[in-house]
């Protein structure tokens, strides 16, 4: 049994330690209380922060009256553990469930909410659950329905793994079975039915032929993607099957609204039925804005496009900007062997630390 580390003002002082802290609170998505009550206490303890909570969500606000208001958000929850717990490091690499997704991020935002007293924007700071499940469950979901005012704000920043780049926006994603339908017959028969799998061929034609769009928005680059991720059919190996189905996922640039992409679907698999099962929105990068013009003028980085979905899109459909900056690598997430740089740690940290005290530029 782990012992939980107590959230000292010195392990929340350094954002390595509270790092290694919060990945040694196991929190699987739906067992979240543990790191919340941790979370919570940390930002109660810090007092110059108003703290709310719902759930397993903590919302911790600063009211200084400054001009604008920007959120620092990160899921406390992470994938099941594969016998990576608790942390352990070796040089400059911390390894452990959740390091690189994402309580190095996390982390790095309770840090700054205990340790920024007086930022020049005035912030707000979530910590949420069950992001690594279904969106019903999503922490941030739960908030946007029952306590909107919370995510209200003129630039947001998810603390997602990035490796320390700034990704702007996201993706939207769409799933959609495509259906093709025969009749059935015995396979000693078969001139007397209709194969269904047969005529799948053509949907897998489309999909092979396709040319996914590639766009560029305020200088970022998001390639389209259309594939088939599962397929099923068939009833028994003497029977021709009357019906197929493929399971085909679309992610679409955020310029596309889901509307947009839905229609672009019905084109490209025209001829056949065609049912959507699960849709999100991108999330447009909002560059332009003063607060991302501050950050990204500190970072000192050419941004790029997010290619992925991720939570920027509530904040999008919000009409707030939001963009996704954190140290983790997104290509170690929810790996047995997953870790975070140490260094990548505190550059994340004094970069926005820096942004957060440098005044707004107008």
């Amino acid at each position: 049994m782990v012992m939980t580390a107590a959230l000292t003002p010195q392990i929340l002082a350094d954002p390595v330690a509270l790092t290694r802290a919060l990945v040694d609170i196991e929190s699987v998505s739906g067992n979240e209380q543990e790191i919340t009550d941790a979370v919570e206490a940390a930002l109660l303890a810090a007092g110059q922060l108003s703290v709310s909570r719902l759930g397993n969500v903590v919302c911790a606000r600063t009211d200084l009256g400054r001009p604008s208001r920007v959120i620092l958000a990160g899921h406390l929850d992470t994938v099941p553990i594969a016998d990576n717990f608790p942390s352990t490091v070796a040089g400059d690499l911390m390894y452990g469930c959740g390091t690189s997704d994402m309580k190095s991020g996390s982390a790095i935002a309770l840090h700054l909410a205990c340790t920024v007293s007086s930022p020049e924007y005035d912030v707000t700071y979530l910590f949420y659950d069950c992001e690594e499940v279904e969106s019903e469950r999503n922490g941030l979901f739960k908030v946007s329905q029952q306590q909107p005012d919370w995510l209200e704000g003129s630039f947001a920043i998810l603390l997602e793994p990035t490796h320390g780049l700034v990704e702007a926006g996201c993706q939207g994603t769409m799933r959609v079975i495509v259906r093709t339908h025969g009749t059935r017959a015995h396979a000693a028969r078969s001139w007397r039915g209709h194969n269904a799998i047969h005529d799948a061929g053509e949907v897998l034609r489309r999909l092979s032929a396709y040319q996914a769009r590639q766009v560029t928005i305020d200088g970022c680059g998001y390639r389209e993607g259309l594939n088939a991720v599962r397929i099923a059919g068939g009833v028994a190996s003497n029977v021709i099957p009357d019906l197929c189905e493929i399971e085909v996922n679309f992610r679409f640039a955020p310029d596309r609204s889901e509307e947009a992409a839905l229609g672009h679907l019905r084109e490209v698999f025209a001829g056949f039925e065609l049912e959507v099962t699960d849709s999100a929105p991108g999330a447009l990068p909002g560059l332009d804005r003063p607060a991302a013009r501050g950050f990204l003028d500190v970072v000192g980085e050419t941004p790029v496009g997010k290619l992925g979905w991720t939570d920027v899109s509530r904040f999008a459909a919000m009409g707030i900007p939001a963009l996704n900056f954190g140290p983790g690598d997104p290509n170690l997430a929810h790996k047995r062997d997953e870790h975070v740089e140490i260094p990548k740690i505190r550059t994340g940290a004094d970069l926005l630390r820096r942004w957060l005290t440098t005044a707004p530029t107008t």
